[in-house]
Parts: C-alpha cells; structure tokens; sequence
C-alpha cells in the first residue's frame, strides 16, 4: 500500500540543506533537490516543502532521518490508507521529537493506555490534566512551529513519488 504525505522543513542552518536532501534523497529512493527559500521568522536559517509519496511507513522513515540535527525544525505527514492511518511528526530543537496518529479527518487519535496514563499522573498531582492532554495533542510543538510555519504561506510544494 501507498500512501502520500508532506515533508516541512521549517528552519535549518544553510550547512545543513546539502544533508537534508542526501537524507531524504536516501528514504524516498531518488535524488532530492529542494527549493530553499529563506526563513524570515528565523533570520539566518532556510525552509523547503516536500510532497511525497510512498510506502507505509515512509513518514516515520523520513522522521528518523532528520530528527538528530539539534538546529533543524521539521514536520512529516503522511495520509491515512486504505490499511493504516495517518501520522504526524514534529520536531523543534527545544522540544524533540512528537509523534501523533491522525485520522480520516486529520483529527490526532490518542491512545487509551496514554489516556489512563495522563489521568494517573494527573490525579497523582504529578501534573495537571489540562497540560498532559496539551502534550498528547502535540499543543507545545505547535505553539513553537505556529511561527514557522505563518512565514511558510504561500511557498512552493513539489510532488515527489519514492521508488518502490
């Protein structure tokens, strides 16, 4: 089964745009060359999209890829199938690496298990519940991406199909 999904790079240091598409270049099977445009809400780093198509599994892929540069800030995505869901993957040097399943709809389909998980921590009062469902539905990476991703309207996306 196939599936398609978005490659953000939100922020990267010019040193690492090279290596970006060497890894990316490496998952999608094909020789990758991004459109790099400069990121205003991070004056000094670049910003690419890539449209992908692929196997399942290829977000996750593409995540492992890139989630070790410290100064880079991305997001994968990839549609739900026919066989599997959709998934979302954000990453931020703050922050790590975030990992959520989507639904049909796009709507982040959590876990029970993290669900009664979240709740025991919260009745614990090692948390409060309000903030472990903000950290299930991704908020704090989205609130830190929120900016890239506004300088990001209006970039151009490129439909790359990864040889399979």
């Amino acid at each position: 089964m196939t599936t398609r999904g978005v490659l953000y790079v939100h922020s990267a240091p010019r040193a690492l745009c090279q290596h970006i598409e060497w890894a990316v270049a490496g998952v999608l099977g094909m020789r990758v060359s991004l459109d790099w445009i400069k990121q205003p809400a991070s004056p000094g780093t670049w910003r690419a999209e890539l449209s992908w198509q692929g196997a399942e599994g290829t977000a996750a892929e593409l995540a492992s890829a890139l989630c070790g540069w410290q100064l880079l800030r991305f997001e994968v995505t990839s549609e739900p199938s026919p066989a599997a869901e959709g998934e979302r993957y954000s990453c931020t040097p703050r922050l790590g690496i975030y990992h959520a399943v989507t639904g049909m709809h796009g709507d982040i389909m959590i876990p029970e298990d993290r669900l009664r998980a979240a709740t025991a921590r919260a009745s614990r009062g090692e948390s409060e519940l309000e903030a472990e469902i903000a950290g299930l539905l991704g908020k704090p990476w989205d609130d830190e991406l929120e900016p890239f991703r506004y300088a990001g309207e209006g970039a151009p996306v490129r439909w790359l199909h990864q040889v399979v």
